[in-house]
């Protein structure tokens, strides 16, 4: 006898109870699903995993890029009114060599380091100086950053805050570079650790290992002037450094900077002060190559970025783009 049970409508299908089909010990209820398995995940806080999610796919790690941030700022500071970039070739070219015959002896190596200090009599004041041509002519995208770096530690650290921490970091930079003055002065050898200022102690065990490689030193903190192209700065250092003549930049760094990617505009800085050098009657040779040394406050080991010759090259051509592009704005 076959036996059935109500079926039950349920607003979409029809699903027939298990019935009874009773033939022979035969049951239809063989043939109906099987109850779904334990699940592992059955266990798992929803909740929990949910916000993990959220959190994950809400992560702004991919966004951020000047397009997106732009867009963000725009819509709570305004647009941004554009200037024209400069283009990246120089209109007309300047010899980065002056005299090759005085490039190998790189002068006369007897004597104390020179250092010519920066005039700004008789007219020199309105000589631009290599750090102002430069910040008058950033990049949109760097521009963009540098603003939105500023906003960020004003909200952070209050309007006094800020300006007491930028007045921080320019005293503790002055305190690096005279210490290192000093060691180089000295032979390269540093001091013991207890006679430097906390704020310097760790940027000098930094570079310790650098200025083992470095001789020769012929000029600190001396200013050069470039008088056709009309513009002016202080070289940090020049001296040897691994036995090539080098112009030497410090630079102070919290944050890593292995690359010289990371070092944003100072090969442009190094090649115009090289530039500069070479054309300035005060110094009797020429330098064709340039380094870069950053420092950590961590004393963690220094970076130090070479630019050899042809890279300085390179750097000193685009100089001249944004020279060009700083006297068109005048």
């Amino acid at each position: 006898m076959f036996s059935f049970k109500r079926v039950v409508y349920t607003g979409r299908v029809i699903v027939p109870q298990c019935a009874s089909l009773s033939v022979n010990n035969f049951s239809a209820c063989q043939f109906l699903p099987s109850p779904k398995r334990h699940s592992p995940y059955s266990s798992v806080d929803s909740e929990r995993y949910s916000s993990l999610v959220k959190s994950v796919m809400s992560s702004k790690v991919s966004s951020q890029t000047p397009e997106t941030l732009k867009a963000e700022d725009e819509h709570i500071f305004g647009p941004v009114v554009r200037e024209q970039t400069p283009s990246s070739e120089p209109k007309t070219f300047h010899p980065f060599l002056q005299h090759k015959d005085t490039l190998e002896t790189g002068g006369d190596s007897r004597g104390p380091p020179v250092r010519i200090p920066l005039n700004r009599g008789q007219g020199g004041a309105s000589v631009p100086s290599v750090t102002r041509i430069l910040q008058q002519t950033l990049s949109p995208d760097q521009i963009f950053y540098l603003d939105r770096w500023k906003r960020r530690m004003i909200e952070k650290l209050g309007e006094e805050g800020f300006e007491q921490y930028s007045q921080a970091l320019f005293r503790q930079g002055k305190l690096f570079h005279s210490a290192v003055e000093d060691a180089l002065t000295s032979g390269g050898a540093l001091k013991r650790k207890k006679e430097y200022t906390p704020e310097v102690r760790g940027y000098l065990e930094s570079i310790s290992h650098t200025l083992e490689d470095m001789s020769e030193v012929k000029a600190i903190e001396s200013a050069v002037q470039h008088q056709k192209l009309n513009y002016i700065g202080i070289a940090d250092c020049v001296a040897r450094y691994r036995g090539v003549l080098c112009v030497i930049d410090w630079k102070t760094s919290e944050k890593p900077k292995p690359f010289l990617s990371n070092t944003f505009d100072n090969p442009i800085q190094v090649a115009a002060y090289a530039g500069a050098l070479n054309s300035d009657a005060n110094y009797k040779y020429q330098v064709e190559n340039g380094l870069i040394v950053v420092a950590y406050k961590d004393g963690s080991p220094a970076h130090a970025h070479r630019l050899k010759s042809e890279l300085m090259l390179e750097y000193w051509n685009t100089w001249l783009t944004r020279l060009e592009y700083y006297n068109e704005k005048r």
